[in-house]
């Protein structure tokens, strides 16, 4: 009796010490964001390859294809932010894993260009129809409880899904049979197909979930007393100068987001006197401390304003880029230890900023518009990600120093754009119901 007495304030403690949220009952969440990491981790890291040993066509056509694919997918989120007011996050979710079966599935019989170009654009479709609904349904499973540490323990989740999936499409990869790579494609289609079912299955998803008889009630008594949410729609959400400044501001992190995949190891390999292993110790590196450090981090950030700590993430990537760019007149190991320096001072920045932009596109959305608002906040993900690429690697072009100036200079005129987003983000949770009240029966409010 005495063990079992003490077993849940052990697992409390050991909660707290990670900065860990209550994972009690949400194993269908977990599975679902643990699966869709692992299934872009594989796809992501082995599409073009898939493509270049499954058809006939040049490794030029076949990026071409893909870059239209999701160029034709960038106007999506302010269709599907409407699909998001209407129908909720559980079903957009649900529904944009299953889109991304179909364009798995679709991949499996592609073999000319514009068949590459309709399939990428379905699986970006279901891609983008996941990330949208996923920050949303977060903040319904969290339920205003432990909210900064659900979104560092998914982001956590997340990072160690992809480096594992990526881990396992290398070694397919490295066997290099199209039968591996076509069951790679097929487990993908399965495992989608059933983290959809996971979440259109998820319990307490919904608004009205968590609450008691008596709570229901008094909800639908002060439905029937109140009016219904004022009518809007995207021109809401553009004049909402408070949250294009959110926007603007994740527009600077886009850009950084994209170092590891566009700009380092071409940075590295052509302008630095180091061997090119180095940028794989490096990606390692990230990866690792994001995975064994975003958790903690939350627990720090916690008792910190959002605002306050996306500052801090600002300044980290100013000195990461800062010290990237100053590598250029150093040699031998010196430049191995600022490359190692730049990219913890990034990663750094990395895991402070995800959780706590993340939250305030959530929270600093009205209820009603929440979707549209979350559809002007994707445009930021999907056009920052598809202009990077060509911008940085132009920069890089023009000189090694370049890109990494912008990116310092983006960050650091990011900072007064940020200043002064947390008004509104704390209205909001003062506003929001029952969140003391929720937080008194937890018993265990620092988690």
């Amino acid at each position: 009796m005495p063990r079992t007495s003490h077993a849940p304030s052990a697992r409390r403690r050991i909660r707290t010490a990670w900065g860990l949220p209550d994972l009690t009952g949400q194993g269908r969440f977990v599975s679902a964001n643990l699966i869709d990491a692992l299934g872009n981790g594989l796809v992501g890291a082995f599409t073009l390859v898939f493509f270049v040993k499954t058809t006939s066509l040049s490794l030029v056509a076949i990026g071409a294809a893909l870059t239209v694919g999701q160029l034709l997918a960038l106007p999506v989120p302010l269709v599907l932010g409407r699909l998001l007011d209407s129908f909720g996050p559980r079903t957009v979710v649900a529904v944009g894993n299953w889109i991304s079966v179909a364009g798995f599935i679709g991949f499996l019989f592609s073999h000319a260009a514009w068949q590459i170009v309709v399939w990428q654009f379905v699986v970006q479709l279901g891609s983008t129809a996941f990330w949208m609904g996923s920050s949303p349904l977060t903040v319904l499973v969290a339920r205003g409880v432990e909210q900064s540490r659900w979104f560092g323990f998914v982001r956590a989740l997340r990072n160690v899904g992809v480096g594992f999936g990526g881990a396992v499409s290398a070694v397919a990869l490295s066997i290099g049979t199209v039968t591996g790579l076509q069951a790679i494609m097929v487990v993908n289609v399965v495992t989608f197909a059933v983290a959809g079912w996971l979440v259109l299955t998820l319990p307490g998803a919904d608004p009205g979930d968590a609450m008691d008889a008596t709570d229901a009630t008094d909800a639908r008594d002060k439905v029937r007393e109140t009016v219904a949410p004022p009518p809007g729609g995207y021109r809401t959400v553009l004049k909402d100068l408070r949250y294009l400044r959110l926007v603007a501001t994740n527009i600077s992190f886009v850009f950084s987001s994209t170092v590891i995949a566009v700009l380092l190891a071409v940075y590295v390999a052509d302008n630095l006197d180091v061997g090119s292993w180095v940028v794989g110790v490096l990606v390692v590196l990230n990866t690792a401390m994001v995975a064994l450090l975003q958790t903690l981090a939350s627990r720090w950030t916690e008792t910190r304003g959002p605002v306050t700590v996306l500052v801090w993430a600002l300044m980290l990537n100013v000195a990461a880029f800062a010290v990237f760019g100053s590598l250029l007149a150093l040699s031998g190991w010196a430049v191995i230890a600022g490359l190692v320096i730049a990219m913890v001072c990034y990663t750094v920045s990395e895991i402070l900023s995800s959780p706590p932009i993340s939250e305030l596109s959530v929270v600093m959305a009205p209820d009603h518009l929440r979707g549209r608002y979350l559809g002007v906040y994707q445009m930021s993900w999907s056009v920052g990600t598809a202009l990077a690429p060509a911008l940085l690697t132009a920069l890089l072009e023009g000189g090694a120093a370049l890109p990494w100036v912008f990116l310092a200079a983006l960050s650091v005129l990011s900072v007064p754009v940020v200043l002064g987003l947390d008004e509104r983000s704390a209205a909001t949770h003062e506003t929001a119901p029952d969140q003391g009240r929720v937080e008194q029966l937890d018993g265990d409010p620092t988690g």
